[in-house]
């Protein structure tokens, strides 16, 4: 049974996304506004009872230093029942925890979102046998769906 999640939760990855090609990105197309598609993803994430530990939003501090920058918003968030596990699979994982995800508007105008990939995090680490990284990829997965889904 969990295969199965599994298998489903990466073709939602797949279909979802329309990547851009970064090393252990994925990065989904958003039809919302990058403030609407941040909002809604933070939404699902607290429903999900994760702590939001911060939200940057990097456009606004562009602003304050006299420059100009598109939108960009970072979220982190997480807790101990998701990040613990992963890093007693391997510490190190810890300087990329807690989860983060980032929307920005691209130079054409596209919103996305996007997020680290936790499998590219433990073969980071050198953990890949690291079941916690798919519990955690088809979590993050789902949390993409729900916010981009209509």
């Amino acid at each position: 049974m969990k295969t199965i999640k599994y298998v489903v939760a990466l073709f939602l990855v797949m279909a979802f996304s329309q990547a851009q090609a970064v090393d252990g990105l994925i990065s989904v197309k958003s039809s919302y506004s990058a403030q609407e598609t941040m909002n809604k993803f933070e939404d699902v994430v607290k429903s999900k009872g994760l702590n939001v530990f911060a939200r940057i939003n990097h456009a606004a501090g562009a602003e304050k230093a006299g420059m100009a920058l598109r939108p960009t918003e970072l979220l982190i968030f997480g807790n101990a029942q998701g990040g613990t596990p992963f890093m007693k699979c391997a510490q190190t994982v810890a300087i990329d925890l807690p989860l983060k995800a980032l929307v920005w508007e691209d130079e054409s105008g596209q919103v996305w979102l996007g997020y680290n990939d936790p499998t590219y995090l433990a073969k980071r680490h050198d953990v890949s046998e690291c079941a916690v990284a798919e519990k955690l990829r088809g979590a993050l997965a789902g949390f993409v769906k729900m916010t981009l889904t209509p």
